[in-house]
């Protein structure tokens, strides 16, 4: 494992990311932030935490996606799922949403993200942001906003640690399992 990304490196990435999405999300309107599990999650929390602080009167709600039952891999993975709760407890239609997660590379996860969002509703309009963007893709989709672009060898994928999680943070290249 070879850290690419030290705690201070991911903190500028998180706030190029959201210097990007408040230059483009409405701030008239009511805003749906919704986290894929795990680390999405986390930084959806710290996107939210800082809109609070920037813009106490903004309508921001989280939400928490698990994607488990939506992967295309799930018949290819050993053992059981882990399956975790979507938090999602308010009305998405209609509404403006982020979409966060930790690392975009396939573009498989992001595809299973928006199966599940639309078995809740319809939203007006989804954005995407990711913390990395590794490329990679297999499928046709891309960010509207990213944090950091990297790259890593072929056999190997990018892993980010943030400590509410890892008790570490940073960005790892490790061997793919």
């Amino acid at each position: 494992m070879k850290k690419i990304l030290t705690a201070e490196q991911v903190d500028r990435a998180l706030s190029k990311l959201f210097k990007a999405v408040t230059a483009n999300m409405p701030k008239d309107a009511p805003i749906a932030i919704i986290g894929i599990r795990t680390r999405g999650e986390t930084l959806a929390r710290r996107l939210v935490e800082r809109l609070a602080a920037d813009y106490p009167k903004m309508q921001v709600d989280l939400g928490i996606l698990d994607i488990t039952f939506y992967r295309d891999d799930l018949s290819r993975r050993r053992g059981a799922p882990l399956v975790r709760a979507t938090e999602i407890d308010f009305d998405i239609d209609d509404r403006w949403m982020l979409l966060v997660d930790d690392v975009l590379q396939t573009g498989r996860s992001i595809r299973a993200a928006l199966d599940a969002i639309h078995d809740f509703g319809r939203p007006r309009i989804i954005r995407l942001g990711v913390l990395i963007d590794r490329g990679g893709r297999e499928v046709p989709i891309a960010a509207d906003y990213v944090g950091k672009t990297l790259s890593a060898p072929d056999g190997q994928r990018i892993q980010l640690k943030l400590k509410e999680n890892d008790g570490q943070e940073g960005a790892y290249i490790v061997k793919k399992a």
